[in-house]
């Protein structure tokens, strides 16, 4: 009786059915593989949960089978999935679909529709041996989705775009890798020493790179309409891959995100703010990121076509995130793409120089030749752009700095610094501030024609006295017999601290036969701690 009573009771149903009833009503943003099928949970196709109305799938007697195959689909090979629900073991078929010249041009919208939902399946590739067939055929399907969306001579509606964008997230969207990501950089300013990092789903991954990259930029593409799909979220996620170490991936995403930018100008702060958020967390934070390079690209050509006068804040963004990109140590990663951008600021507003230049010179290296003769470079470029005005504000700590540079011990720093001669735009800004130019350069100067080691670097020295010379005979006779007495100061000076030390060392030595502390006369003291500072003063300024 009691059992009669029980059973009766509507039990409470479990949550793997509760799965099954919800999984496909909404989009979940969370793309986890399965490590026992090596496919998405997520995204599965599901024989009894989509109606046939939309083009998926049928509501069949639930035997996995695709509904309202044609004749020629049932020739096709059909492989069964084995895929974990709730603990259950449940049966999937993936099997390929027609092709789109199988089916009249009534039919072909909603076929299209059901491959991209069969495509939202994702695989495993990290064991090559599995789902071989499965991998085959999405792979075919979504090159047959790539010809769709190219050939077609009509405009998306909203289900197609959001179909799309659904399997386009399903399948991009994941959890890159973290190994190379966990500390600050350490020896990455040498990436010749780095192997090359691949992505195991790459097969699939650049076919939807494709699809993705031919509905952006396809005329048939609404931007008012696609916006809704490709919205904040979507692009954020987007930028969230360009760390990936795949070069192949970062090239697709950069040609993208291109095309996202010119066609949704709705998007266009948002991008530039979250690209900014990336640069100063690289910056200040991890000093660890694989696009920067890449981003810096899109950046040049956004750059380019900034509107004049420019904002504010674009100009906030010069001085707070692509300056500071000097500091890191791999600089040299990403330095050919920051010093276009740099230029290209420069060319649009020439009163930003002076910042430019100040700037550089507070990154300047210490102890990295390679790096320093890049910022060489890179000065050169921005030189070739300013304009006199701004070019005197920043005269003198650029002065002080080349000098520096021409008596590096590094040949190819001074050569380089030596090579700023050779322009002739830079030669003319030099001159007409000789005479605050040249009193700062001219110890430099003549230190590396008496006693630097290159011969080469000595030849093009001699070349830059010269210019400097034949331009102002009164100028360069005033700085070399200033520098012929400073010589002589600093002669004397040696000659005392010389004295000083012998008479030290003569007393300790008449002292040293005997037990005796050495005394050391106060006047002979207080010349020697004098001698000592000013010294120490001289090499501080």
């Amino acid at each position: 009786m009691i059992k009669q009573i029980l059973g009766k009771i509507p039990r409470k149903p479990s949550k793997s059915s509760q799965n099954d009833s919800n999984g496909d009503g909404g989009f979940n943003g969370d793309f986890s593989m399965s490590s026992s099928s090596g496919l998405n949970s997520n995204t599965l196709l599901k024989p009894n949960s989509v109606s046939s109305k939309s083009g998926t799938l049928g509501s069949g007697s639930g035997n996995g089978t695709i509904a309202q195959q044609s004749t020629n689909q049932a020739k096709r090979s059909a492989s069964t999935v084995v895929i974990p629900k709730g603990g259950a073991m449940a049966l999937t078929v993936y099997e390929a679909l027609p092709s789109f010249r199988d089916v009249p041009s009534s039919e072909k919208h909603n076929l299209f529709l059901r491959k991209l939902n069969m495509c939202c399946v994702v695989f495993d590739f990290n064991d090559p041996a599995k789902h071989l067939k499965e991998k085959d055929i999405k792979r075919q399907t979504l090159l047959e989705l790539v010809d769709y969306v190219s050939s077609v001579n009509s405009k998306f509606n909203e289900v197609a775009m959001q179909e799309m964008t659904k399997m386009v997230a399903a399948n991009l969207f994941r959890a890159l890798p973290s190994s190379n990501h966990d500390g600050k950089l350490a020896d990455i300013s040498e990436p010749e020493e780095e192997e090359l990092v691949l992505e195991p789903a790459w097969p699939h991954l650049q076919i939807v790179y494709e699809f993705l990259f031919r509905f952006v930029a396809s005329p048939e593409t609404d931007a008012k309409l696609a916006k809704r799909y490709i919205d904040h979220s979507f692009v954020l996620r987007l930028l969230d891959l360009f760390d990936s170490e795949d070069q192949r991936e970062r090239d697709y995403l950069k040609s993208i995100l291109h095309r996202i930018y010119g066609k949704f100008m709705v998007h266009r702060p948002f991008i530039r703010k979250v690209i900014n958020n990336i640069f100063y967390r690289f910056i200040f934070e991890t000093e660890k990121h694989s696009g920067i390079a890449e981003l810096l690209e899109i950046l040049g050509s956004i750059i380019n076509g900034f509107a004049l006068p420019l904002k504010e804040e674009h100009k906030l963004f010069l001085v707070r995130a692509l300056i500071p990109l000097h500091k890191p140590k791999c600089v040299s990663l990403y330095h050919q793409q920051l010093s276009y951008c740099i230029t290209q600021f420069v060319e649009k507003d020439v009163k930003l120089a002076d910042t430019v230049i100040k700037g550089l010179l507070k990154y300047w290296p210490v102890t990295n030749s390679a790096k320093e003769v890049m910022f060489l470079g890179e000065l050169e470029e921005v030189l070739e752009a300013t304009q006199a005005a701004e070019f005197q504000r920043c005269v003198t700590p650029l002065s002080r700095q080349i000098g520096r540079c021409l008596n590096s011990l590094h040949f190819q720093v001074a050569e380089r610094a030596l090579f700023l001669w050779n322009n002739d735009h830079i030669r003319s800004l030099i001159l007409q501030n000789s005479k605050v130019i040249l009193p700062i350069i001219f110890p430099a100067l003549e230190k590396n024609i008496r006693g630097h080691w290159n011969q080469a670097v000595q030849s093009l020295t001699l070349n830059v006295r010269k210019i400097f010379s034949d331009v102002d005979q009164a100028l360069f006779d005033e700085c070399l017999l200033r520098f012929q007495e400073e010589e002589i100061k600093d002669r004397e000076k040696q000659e005392k601290r010389e004295s000083i030390w012998k008479q030290l060392e003569d007393v300790a030595a008449s002292k040293a036969v005997s037990s005796e502390a050495v005394l050391v006369s106060r006047f002979v003291s207080s010349v020697a701690i004098a001698t000592s500072g000013n010294q120490l003063a001289t090499a501080g300024g």
